[in-house]
């Protein structure tokens, strides 16, 4: 891959950055999306100078311009040979309580910052006949109780994807989608303190109907980070997606039991049959009020 270009955003933490440091160890010249100077001078430094950070806030167009002027100047004719749409949100609580402008922030970073992102930087991917990879989840296909607002956006990814990978087939543009479960990166601790933030913010009424439940969600990210997966089984679908000659459409990256099951209960479960498994595995079947 020496002398070829990729993009990636959301690269200063998690499986952004374990991607873009794979696709650098794998010869790629890689253009670290970050939102502040201090986060890309920390992954610089991080990854020994292998990646070239660059400001980009998926949801301010004018970042999302300067980013593809800058990309363009250096990659010049040779176009852009990956393009891994990362960078994401998690909200999460009752969708009856839910602020629209939480929900409206979930929506502009997973979905119209992807989409945004990449009507930015598809010319580019053209002239090099590129890769296109977006980072997906389990949640995908697998809606949960509390995480509506992250399921839904996830579900619009891989509509994305799949409307993508046959509007760009002509110019041999493959697409893949990448699947991850609970995987070990600093989301848990982020959700700690957005289950938090939530506790303090929703109208006494939320708690009344909602509070042990709340509670419960916040002690299973304890467990979820305790097993999940080595954020390298993403980051080597990563770099698979964008080299191989054969990529896959979907990588379903997700480890463990509860990701299996997952699978199983989306694909082939009756509704009621997994409504009732999905509560039952969460706790759920009781009163939320305790």
């Amino acid at each position: 891959m020496s002398g070829k270009y990729a993009l990636i955003t959301g690269a200063s933490t998690g499986i952004g950055y374990a991607s873009a440091a794979a696709l650098a160890d794998s010869g790629f010249h890689v253009f670290a999306g970050v939102r502040s100077e201090s986060d890309g001078e920390r992954i610089r430094v991080q990854s020994g100078g292998k990646l070239e950070p660059v400001i980009l806030d998926v949801t301010n167009l004018e970042d999302i311009a300067a980013a593809r002027a800058h990309v363009e100047k250096t990659v010049g004719n040779s176009g852009l040979h990956g393009l891994v749409n990362n960078a994401g949100i998690a909200v999460a609580g009752p969708l009856e309580f839910i602020p629209m402008k939480d929900f409206q922030r979930q929506m502009d970073v997973n979905v119209n910052g992807l989409v945004a992102v990449t009507q930015a930087f598809l010319p580019l991917l053209r002239a090099a006949s590129g890769r296109l990879c977006c980072i997906s989840s389990t949640s995908g296909y697998l809606s949960t109780p509390f995480t509506a607002s992250y399921c839904a956006s996830k579900f619009a990814v891989e509509a994305i994807g799949d409307a993508l990978r046959m509007e760009l087939a002509p110019w041999n543009i493959r697409v893949s989608l990448v699947e991850p479960g609970a995987s070990d990166t600093p989301i848990w601790q982020k959700g700690k303190v957005e289950i938090d933030a939530l506790l303090e913010y929703m109208p006494p009424e939320c708690l009344m109907l909602y509070g042990r439940v709340i509670k419960m969600l916040r002690d299973d990210l304890d467990k979820m980070a305790r097993s999940a997966a080595p954020v390298n089984t993403v980051s080597r679908c990563v770099v698979h997606a964008l080299t191989a000659r054969r990529p896959k459409t979907r990588y379903r990256c997700a480890k463990g039991r509860r990701a299996y099951a997952a699978w199983i209960a989306a694909r082939w479960l009756p509704d009621k049959l997994r409504d009732k498994l999905i509560l039952k595995a969460m706790g759920l079947t009781g009163n939320p009020q305790g």
